[in-house]
């Protein structure tokens, strides 16, 4: 954007106006010409390079006419020449009557176009500064025209101060609009430092990380940095959303508490974020008590009393004040830059407490009230699909998904295509699609190259650290595991905020068959319910799971933690639970008991039949479809395809394995398979091409 960067503003001999483009052969029309009545010809002749002679109309209409193509309006202002003669009205009854004046005033294009390309810069731009002469002796603003004079190339330091005085006024609202008349400015004259904070936060505003990031390089070079409480701003909330939170928080104490004053709640929020507590509450003493009133003010002060909340041993007390500052911030209407969005940090606060349906609320509030402007608006989508998928709701996940890419014009930040691959492996862990979920972890492999670990980004990395674990690949992301737990341990291991860590690491120890590293965790998570509900069910959970695995378990027990994995906001969790421990159960009644409870709790998550004794190898098999298989069959040869093993297809169906080894052994038998391969061969050929191979 020209503007911004070290782009400088146009000399006066190569500037054009607005709408025209200079001939490398400018003519002029003489003094003394007259203007024919046909437009056609009047174009022809102000373009020729000879002289000619134009009958009909005087060189004072050519004057009118230049003077409005310049800026001037009827019936006022008008040039000086032109303002005191008495002949005015004829004139410009002569000029509309030749019809290349309209009604209103204004110049037909084409004249217009010819009468600017034909007359000499200088010539246009002495008319203009007239204009603004004239405007600014009566007091008036130059209003649009401002910009019109900016984009032709007139430098006036009286239409810069306007323009930059219209984009401050539009920075927090509307920087789009800002980020436009800021680089108008420039054009007009402006210098680019006084204001080089301010236009800094108008591209940060609309996602425009690169060029925000190259303008606050230059202003918080120089010795005496004008507006740097801004500038830092800015350049903390820039590193935020490429990852590196730790960046934001250094740039806060190189600021120092002295000039933070009203940032020092951004800068509790970044500080905190990388791990250090004991600063952020420096930083927040040392600026004082005395608190604006405004809305804005209260939202990020509620937001870091919140956010320091969630660090004690109440940390329930810390989501109702982070939900008044999204909902203060969304009465704001202003969009500042910030390390952290308060509906954010809401929103992850009740996602580690289980609230799931709490979180998705201050969001959805936040989305429609565009809190944080363009830059954040992907944030908050990827938040909500997150709730989306913690609900097990993959088709509204795809689509928050779908809004978080078209959100704004730019590339999704570091940050956030991290938290996008987090759910993309999320999603396909959950799809139960093997080939699908390799390809996610690829991806999810190259995105956490990008960004570093930080307090708001646990949950991702939870996900990250189940997926390795399932894919065997644990040693790629174990140097940013134990990043995250030195993070937690500098913060005094805050238990909202590990516990959803802790059970991230139980999955992965049990599927990592590792008795050694699931211990510590599963200690973590007792010790953490005695303050946290939501502990207290996740290591319910997790004693149900080991039980399950071992083979020694009560079907109450396993259905009483499943349900609880529901409530709190994981019923997919629940529902697998239930399903394993049904896969595994020594009694019939056990089993069928468990199967309900996972269809009760997740009943998109598999098409089993309502009773249970289908499922029974010795029931009665359903009346075949037209290919030879029935429904349920049709069912398990997709996921037979798929490559799944009995075990696997026992899971996703909720069906035990042994069930599963009769399906395919009746289906082997129905299409006359001798062996495996011929049996998928001849699977392919009765569901259609469209199926996967299942090698």
């Amino acid at each position: 954007m020209r503007g911004q960067g070290n782009a400088e503003a146009p000399s006066e001999d190569k500037s054009r106006p607005a709408d025209a483009t200079l001939p490398s052969d400018r003519t002029t029309l003489p003094a003394d010409a007259t203007l024919p009545s046909d437009r056609t010809t009047l174009t022809a002749a102000a373009t020729s390079s000879e002289s000619t002679a134009l009958p009909g109309g005087t060189a004072a209409v050519r004057e009118l006419l230049l003077a409005l193509s310049a800026g001037f309006t009827l019936p006022s202002p008008l040039p000086d020449n032109l303002a005191g003669r008495s002949d005015l009205p004829g004139i410009i009854d002569a000029a509309t009557d030749a019809q290349l004046l309209m009604p209103d005033g204004s110049v037909v294009g084409t004249v217009q176009h010819a009468l600017l390309t034909s007359t000499p810069v200088p010539t246009i731009h002495a008319l203009q500064r007239e204009l603004v002469d004239k405007l600014a002796a009566e007091g008036r603003p130059l209003g649009e025209l401002a910009r019109d004079l900016a984009r032709g190339g007139l430098q006036d330091h009286r239409v810069a101060a306007e323009l930059e005085e219209a984009a401050d006024n539009a920075l927090e609202t509307e920087p789009a609009l800002a980020a436009a008349l800021y680089a108008e400015s420039v054009l007009a004259g402006a210098k680019e430092m006084p204001k080089a904070a301010c236009r800094a936060q108008a591209a940060a505003g609309i996602g425009d990380l690169d060029s925000a990031g190259r303008l606050i390089d230059r202003l918080l070079a120089l010795p005496e940095p004008p507006d740097v409480r801004r500038g830092v701003d800015v350049a903390a909330s820039v590193w935020a959303q490429r990852g590196m939170m730790s960046r934001s928080a250094d740039t806060y104490s190189w600021l120092g508490p002295g000039k933070t004053a009203a940032s020092a709640p951004l800068a509790a929020i970044a500080i905190i974020g990388s791990g250090d507590a004991a600063g952020a509450e420096a930083m927040v003493a040392d600026c004082g008590s005395r608190r604006s009133p405004t809305h804005l003010a209260v939202a990020l002060s509620l937001a870091s009393d919140g956010l320091r909340q969630t660090l004690g041993q109440t940390p329930h007390l810390g989501l109702p004040s982070l939900i008044r500052a999204s909902d203060m911030m969304n009465a704001a209407g202003t969009a500042i830059p910030l390390p952290e969005a308060p509906a954010v940090l809401a929103a992850l606060c009740a996602l580690h407490s289980g609230e799931t349906a709490v979180a998705a609320s201050v969001l959805k509030a936040a989305v429609a009230a565009g809190q944080g402007g363009d830059s954040m608006r992907p944030r908050l989508y990827l938040l909500q699909a997150w709730c989306a998928m913690q609900q097990d709701n993959t088709d509204d996940a795809r689509l928050a998904i779908n809004e978080a890419n078209k959100a704004n014009h730019w590339a999704l930040a570091p940050r956030e295509e991290f938290l996008l691959a987090a759910l993309e492996l999320g999603l396909a862990r959950r799809g139960g699609e093997v080939h699908e979920l390799v390809l996610a972890w690829d991806r999810a492999r190259e995105a956490m190259m990008h960004v570093s670990v930080d307090l708001y980004s646990l949950l991702p990395w939870g996900e990250v650290l189940v997926t390795a674990a399932r894919l065997r690949e644990s040693h790629r992301v174990s140097h940013y595991l134990h990043g995250a737990w030195d993070l937690l341990e500098r913060l005094g291991n805050p238990p909202l905020w590990s516990v959803p860590l802790h059970w991230a690491a139980v999955q992965a120890a049990l599927l990592s068959e590792s008795p050694t590293d699931l211990a510590p965790h599963a200690a973590a998570l007792v010790r953490a319910s005695e303050h946290s509900h939501y502990a207290g069910v996740l290591a319910a959970g997790g004693k149900a799971w080991v039980s399950v695995l071992a083979g020694r378990f009560a079907a109450a027990d396993v259905e009483t933690a499943a349900r609880g994995l529901a409530a709190v906001g994981m019923p997919w969790e629940g529902a697998r639970l239930a399903g394993h421990a049904a896969a595994r159960a020594d009694e019939r009644r056990d089993m069928v008991k468990l199967l309900a409870c996972a269809r009760d709790i997740h009943p998109q998550g598999g098409h089993a039949p309502a009773e249970a004794h289908e499922e029974s190898p010795a029931s009665t098999v359903p009346a075949p479809e037209p290919n030879g298989l029935s429904a349920r069959e049709i069912e398990v040869a997709r996921l037979v395809l798929e490559g799944k093993t009995y075990r696997e297809i026992g899971e996703a169906i909720y069906i035990s394995p042994r069930t599963a080894e009769h399906h395919v052994a009746r289906m082997r038998r129905r299409l006359g398979a001798e062996n495996r391969s011929e049996l998928l061969v001849r699977l392919r050929i009765a569901l259609g091409e469209g199926h996967p191979p299942g090698e």
